[in-house]
């Protein structure tokens, strides 16, 4: 099996050097096979089904109509954020793609979720899962094929980056858990997801063109690990971002698509550009682009108004681009259609419904917006939200995070008399909640970011509102003071009362708005609109104050959390449209908190060590150096021996629980026949499906056909004099070209199936414990697994598990988590493979990750210093 193995890494040696190699790859990696791309292959889990159809369905197309399936139409062209082209002869209508990240952006009679750093808060699969279900249901009742989410990059690099609240956590295992989870509850009632921002975009300034430079170890243990979770889930799409990597544009990089994607992660979806990310026609083909959206663009001069469009089927035709890749294109496009249809049941999909380009109080409008063509009812009002307020209730107080509580006495309330209410971030917005759109004003209580993420909220549950309700029900008196400048209003009304509640946040969003100088990323990690000075206000009047935040990342607070008036500390988040509901559940203890903060809570902004990089020497080519490897957020602070305001993972609850009784159980090699090498050594050659007509009619428009200008279509421009310009296609059989060599690629040791190598996925140990509740209230332990990997060049701990568990008062359960041997592995740049080295390991079951438990050294495994995955694993029973 080594030697099989050796000869795989010899191939991949050879077809490297064959031209192009390393060109984008990271230094110190050895030579790379960058090209060709990967040709969609199938697989488990309903890629095989899906491949065979899909390949049915491509066999009948002509090259123009394969060419419609791969380029949008246009920016405001047709009724979605993004549409493909259809194929009308085969009664197949264009694709629908649509953002956002927290609702279906640009509709009416949608819900308005949590964010993704809210759910990763909850600690919960079961909620994650949930949530990705009832948001995959609202996108397909739009008629929607592809939802752009979830996020994973940005990962969380920076503290102040932009876009961190879309996604999850700067930790890659979380984040990973809460991809794998949403891909697969969005994609069982029926739509594509899409994982993105592949990869690297941790920041809003410079995004378009910032080159990144990064090692190759970095990139898998941080980045690429939830994507490659996300794959594992059968994701059906992934969206390249703007930013360079490496020197090459993203959505043009062969290192990261062709090489890392599509062959270790065996990617079997396609990828699309982000919206205007592409740069080129031949090498975004060739480095493994299969969407372009939303389709126009180019160089000026070009007459398609598309890098795609007519300018790929004119690159084909005259060949300079093989056609087995625009068939791969097609098949990957089409797979996932099919893979993600079947799991709907194969129900027809709805109609769109919507218009994302006319307002969603209105009907009537252009279907062919940017062209003020065809003028019908566009907006048909649809009801997607069914009972989904309650599950938003529920994962807002979830994901809650009680950071302070003195004494364990402040909270939960019991009915008290006189209640103060203080500052804007507890009210209602002026003009109510979609005043602004892409939520682009800051005004009133914040319940989600800025940007392309956010949608229309159907309503929006302010905290003042919601604890007026409460408080009527309970005979309290209350006071309020709505502004965060008129500090004096807000002593007076805090003055007396036996619950001052003082509200602040603080927003970010996308590059493309500026609020109050923030562009997309945070200047600061100080609260906005002068909270800070608002909470000092309250707090030195009432010896009772409780703030609450709702902010998209951490806010600098040691000055509250030192301050003996201020008794509680809640990291709300942005908690959807039922926000101030999931808040008072939780302030009135009808939901106990199990919040637990998914990033670091520093005393200065430099206790991060990596930043955003605000400004550069060279504006028009940024460069940028994630030097720093993988030590972000909690792992920086382990690194540098920095203390935290609140740890990564910290959170209390309403009881108190012990962790006790610690167990590990290794595991035992099986057979060699069981070997965990990739099933196929090499795959089968690229293949082409259908026939290329060359002929002029077969690739120019309809006779008689009526353009809708600027409409993107896929056909040739004729001549001036009409005649044929292009020659038949080139035969790409066994070419010594390696961007365009159709012949077998050998399969890396580190792939082999989609999310990587099978075996990475085995249970190498099992870890056992007890969590008792010795408090009188019932709760949910949320338990986090750490792993100590060895060395100096790894961080202290790593999260590798967790799990959210009721525990009734005075009750005990058992908990079991499993390690698998990606969990225990570090990339080998040499070896381009995931290794266990021989280093003492060890395993933490802690509350958070500084306050540990119960520990154990992790006993040797047999296969402890394997470089390759040569057997798998079972554990004793």
């Amino acid at each position: 099996m080594a030697r099989a193995t050796t000869a795989i890494l010899a191939a991949v040696a050879i077809l490297g050097n064959a031209g192009l190699t390393n060109a984008q790859a990271p230094a110190g990696a050895p030579a790379l096979s960058l090209f060709p791309s990967p040709w969609g292959q199938g697989g488990g889990d309903g890629w095989d089904a899906a491949y065979e159809k899909a390949r049915a369905f491509v066999s009948n197309l002509t090259l123009v109509e394969k060419v419609n399936l791969t380029t949008g139409t246009g920016w405001e062209f047709d009724r979605c954020i993004g549409n493909t082209g259809s194929i009308p002869r085969l009664g197949f209508r264009s694709m629908c793609l649509q953002d956002g990240t927290v609702a279906v952006r640009y509709t009416d009679k949608n819900s308005v979720f949590p964010a993704g750093m809210n759910m990763a808060a909850t600690f919960s699969r079961s909620l994650m899962r949930r949530r990705g279900e009832a948001m995959g249901s609202e996108f397909r009742g739009k008629g929607i094929d592809v939802a752009l989410g979830p996020v994973t990059g940005p990962l969380g690099r920076v503290p102040a980056g932009g876009r961190n609240w879309e996604g999850f956590s700067p930790d890659p295992y979380l984040s990973g858990v809460g991809m794998f989870e949403t891909v697969t509850g969005m994609q069982s009632v029926g739509v594509i997801a899409t994982a993105k921002h592949y990869i690297l975009n941790e920041q809003e300034h410079f995004r378009n063109n910032v080159d990144v430079t990064i090692d190759d170890r970095t990139m898998h243990e941080l980045y690429l690990w939830p994507f490659a979770d996300a794959v594992r889930a059968g994701v059906g799409a992934v969206m390249c971002s703007y930013n360079k990597i490496n020197g090459n544009y993203s959505c043009e990089n062969s290192w990261t698509l062709n090489y890392l994607l599509k062959n270790e992660l065996n990617f079997q979806g396609f990828v699309m550009s982000d919206w205007g990310a592409q740069h080129s026609t031949l090498e975004s083909a060739l480095a493994g682009l299969d969407m372009a959206m939303p389709g126009d663009g180019g160089a000026r001069g070009n007459v398609y108004g598309a890098f795609w469009g007519g300018a790929l089927t004119e690159a084909v035709l005259n060949g300079t681009i093989p056609a087995w890749r625009v068939d791969d294109m097609a098949v990957r496009i089409m797979a996932a259609y099919y893979k993600i249809g079947a799991l709907s049941g194969n129900k027809p999909r709805p109609d769109v419904n919507f218009s994302a380009w006319v307002k969603p109080n209105v009907t009537v409008g252009p279907v062919y917006f940017r062209a003020n063509a065809s003028i019908e009812p566009v907006n048909l009002h649809v009801d997607v939200q069914a009972d989904h307020g309650a599950l938003i209730r529920e994962i807002g107080a979830k994901s809650t995070v009680l950071l302070k509580n003195k004494n364990n006495k402040a909270l939960p309330l019991h009915k008290p008399g006189h209640i103060a209410i203080i500052g804007e971030d507890a009210q209602d917005a002026p003009g109510g909640p979609n005043a602004c759109e892409d939520n682009k004003c800051y005004r009133g209580t914040l319940a989600m970011g800025y940007g392309s993420g956010p949608g229309y909220f159907p309503y929006l549950v302010a905290p003042a509102t919601a604890l007026k309700k409460r408080a009527a029900a309970d005979n309290t008196t209350v006071a309020e003071a709505p502004s965060n400048w008129d500090l004096d209003a807000a002593r007076t009304a805090a003055t007396g009362a036996d619950v001052a509640f003082v509200f602040a946040s603080a927003d970010s969003g996308e590059g493309y708005i500026t609020i109050d100088g923030n562009t997309g990323d945070r200047n600061n990690l100080t609260l906005w609109g002068n909270g800070d000075a608002l909470i000092q206000a309250v707090a030195s009047v009432n010896p009772n104050t409780i703030v609450v935040l709702h902010t998209v990342g951490p806010v600098l607070i040691d000055y509250a959390a030192k301050h003996e008036n201020i008794t509680a500390i809640l990291w709300a988040g942005l908690q959807g449209q039922e926000s101030g509901n999931s808040l008072v559940d939780v302030l009135y203890g009808d939901i106990a908190p199990q919040g637990r903060s998914p990033f670091t809570w520093g005393q200065n902004i430099s206790d991060y060590g990596a930043q955003v990089m605000y400004t550069s020497p060279t504006p028009l080519a940024p460069a940028q150096n994630f030097s720093e490897g993988v030590f972000i957020d909690y792992r920086y602070f382990q690194h540098a021996h920095t203390s935290s305001v609140y740890p990564f993972g910290h959170g209390l609850t309403y009881t108190q629980f012990d962790f006790e009784n610690l167990t590990v159980h290794p595991c035992k090699g099986q057979a060699a026949s069981t070997a965990a090498v990739p099933s196929k050594s090499w795959t089968a050659a690229a293949q082409t499906y259908g026939t290329v007509n060359s002929s002029m009619s077969a690739n120019v428009d309809p006779s008689g056909f009526q353009r809708i200008k600027p409409f993107i279509y896929p056909w040739i421009i004729r001549a001036a004099n009409a005649t044929w310009l292009f020659t038949a296609p080139k035969a790409f059989a066994n070419t010594t070209d390696p961007r365009t060599n159709n012949s077998a690629q050998a399969v890396l040791p580190a792939g082999g199936a989609p999310g990587g190598n099978p075996g990475l996925y085995d249970t190498v140990y099992t870890i056992g414990f007890d969590v008792r509740n010795r408090g009188n209230v019932n709760g949910t332990a949320v338990p986090q697994l750490y792993v100590q990997l060895g060395g100096k060049d790894n961080p202290w701990g790593v999260l590798r598990g967790f799990d959210d568990v009721s525990v009734a008062a005075g009750d005990r359960v058992h908990v079991e988590m499993n390690l698998t041997r990606r969990d225990i592995s570090n990339w080998d740049t040499e070896k381009q493979n995931w290794v266990v080295n021989n280093l003492q390991k060890y395993v933490f079951i802690g509350r958070s990750v500084v306050d540990i438990a119960l520990n154990s050294s992790l006993p040797a495994l047999s296969l402890q210093s394997a470089g390759v995955m040569q057997q798998r694993l079972a554990c004793l029973e």
